[in-house]
């Protein structure tokens, strides 16, 4: 053989090698239990929307693995002023149909996330403005000091400015909305991954992006994401091979999917709180049989309905012992103090006497708002809320149903529409003031429009309001977990929410497939490898 030969013998060997290596692109098969029906990355704020629009579109800034902000469509920024931050667009960027990124995209975006009908309006201030300086850097011109004012920007998602003009699709689409927009069935943003095609409810493929402005670190050709909503045909079609990743595993099938030969578990802490709410401002329930007045405006009836829930029993029947109760409305990981707070006791003799004291002695009637295909055991849970309320004769009437009617009816889109609820909450900003603004804050604000967004029963304590805005702009760390402290013990004293527990996460994994699980459960692809099939 000559030595042209043996090279050309190498070369083919060689080629033939990587055709067949682990390197090669793969197609992978994901199931979630619950849908993807918008494809406008700002009609819903929720996690797992938000991670499957991750895969196509990007913020100026993005969370790495470790949940750390990086530079993303931004490369750069600072704060030349306390009120103004000033962002260096990355250049070269192009978005899926080809169109480059510029300022003008950024300047649109912040117009269209603030816009009626966006479920993202608390990702910007109302009254912030963005300045154009030039094609590639953009200022935020705020009215006060905000150091955190990037925290959630990286599900803050960045849309072309000629392609939303051109489509009809300036305004965002609500979550309520009826007929779908141009925005809600087709995308085009600047990620790793383009939607080739997508079929509300049924099945979304995702395709490699080749024009990509960064080095991939998957090795995927395409992503196709059916959604499963029961549990046992996910966890079925993990183990038959038919998909390579599910989420969740259900908690009593975690021991069967580690037995298996082809699939494991993969789990961690999450840093989502659960947690039960209170329609507690309007003057009569939308559903419930007491007219003329709404119960959940009394405290004693709030505290009556906090001691009659036992989370310890949660946690040991529906969970199964895979969640950690909670005395407060975030995760222990993301406040240090959180273990000067202790719940209430459980307490049936005491509740069933605060609902006498209140007017209540044989207990009402009411209506409660659950999704049954968000959550870790969302419907069990709030099922085991419907059991233990009525040994206080409170007779909870359980409307369960999957998220995108869920979250249409009670989120402020929809109108708030909902007397008793259970929700799921992971800070944006990986930080209290969000929950103390979002969730606590009061929905009355002028000067704040978004104070409150996601507060969906309506609590509003002005105390809480004034300690929120002093620990968003509080540099001093110390000073600033005891001004969280006071907020918290406030809305706790008031009984604004009950918190019931953080879940924790349970992903199933094909063995052929490695996957970084971060702990706010985006489920992220675009750092997946999968072996050759």
């Amino acid at each position: 053989m000559s030595v042209r030969q043996g090279l050309l013998a190498m070369t083919l060997a060689s080629a033939l090698a990587l055709a067949v290596s682990p390197a090669m692109s793969q197609t992978l098969r994901y199931a979630n239990q619950g849908e993807l029906k918008s494809l406008d990355p700002y009609t819903l704020n929720e996690s797992t929307t938000h991670a499957h629009l991750g895969h196509v579109y990007e913020g100026l800034v993005e969370r790495d693995k470790d949940l750390k902000i990086i530079p993303a469509l931004a490369e750069s920024w600072e704060i030349p002023e306390p009120t103004r931050w000033r962002f260096h667009l990355r250049k070269g960027v192009k978005f899926h149909n080809g169109d480059p990124f510029t300022a003008d995209d950024v300047v649109f975006s912040a117009e269209r996330v603030r816009a009626q009908g966006s479920n993202l309006q608390n990702r910007l201030p109302a009254d912030a403005k963005v300045v154009k300086v030039d094609d590639y850097t953009v200022d935020f011109v705020l009215s006060s000091p905000n150091p955190i004012l990037h925290g959630q920007w990286d599900v803050w998602y960045i849309m072309d400015k000629k392609w939303a003009e051109a489509n009809n699709a300036v305004a965002p689409t609500p979550v309520a909305a009826t007929t779908p927009s141009y925005a809600s069935l087709h995308e085009n943003g600047t990620g790793p991954f383009t939607i080739e095609s997508h079929q509300p409810g049924v099945k979304t493929v995702f395709k490699a992006n080749p024009n990509y402005w960064k080095k991939p670190e998957h090795n995927l050709k395409e992503i196709i994401f059916t959604p499963i909503a029961s549990d046992a045909t996910r966890v079925a079609a993990l183990l038959s091979g038919e998909v390579d990743v599910i989420e969740p595993v259900p908690i009593q099938d975690i021991q069967r999917v580690n037995a298996s030969p082809n699939a494991t578990v993969l789990s961690g802490p999450e840093l989502r709180t659960i947690f039960i709410g209170m329609d507690e401002s309007r003057d009569e329930l939308l559903f419930s049989n007491i007219k003329g007045k709404n119960p959940f405006k009394d405290i004693r009836v709030r505290e009556a309905f906090y001691k009659a829930i036992d989370v310890e029993l949660i946690k040991n029947r529906v969970m199964r012992g895979l969640s950690t109760p909670s005395a407060l409305m975030v995760a222990p990981e993301l406040y240090p103090l959180s273990k000067e707070f202790t719940r209430p006791k459980f307490d049936l003799d005491g509740a069933k006497k605060l609902l006498t004291e209140a007017g209540y002695p044989d207990g009402f009637e009411v209506t409660m708002d659950c999704p049954n295909d968000r959550y870790v055991n969302d419907a069990a849970i709030c099922q085991a809320v419907v059991g233990m309320l009525a040994r206080i004769g409170v007779k909870v009437n359980l409307l369960a149903q999957p998220k995108a009617q869920y979250f249409a009816k009670v989120l402020k889109p929809g109108g708030y529409k909902t007397s008793f609820f259970m929700l799921g909450w992971t800070p944006a900003t990986m930080d209290s003031q969000n929950v103390l603004h979002d969730i606590m804050g009061c929905r009355d604000d002028p000067k704040d429009p978004n104070r409150g967004e996601a507060n969906l029963g309506g609590y509003c304590n002005k105390q809480v309001d004034a300690l929120t805005d002093q620990i968003l702009v509080e540099p001093d760390a110390n000073k600033r977990n005891l001004l969280i402290k006071q907020a918290f013990e406030i809305a706790n004293k008031d009984y604004a929410y009950i918190p019931l527990h953080q879940q924790a996460l349970a992903w199933g994994v094909s063995k052929k497939v490695k996957l970084v699980q971060r702990a706010d459960n985006q489920v992220l692809l675009y750092w997946a490898t999968k072996q050759e099939e």
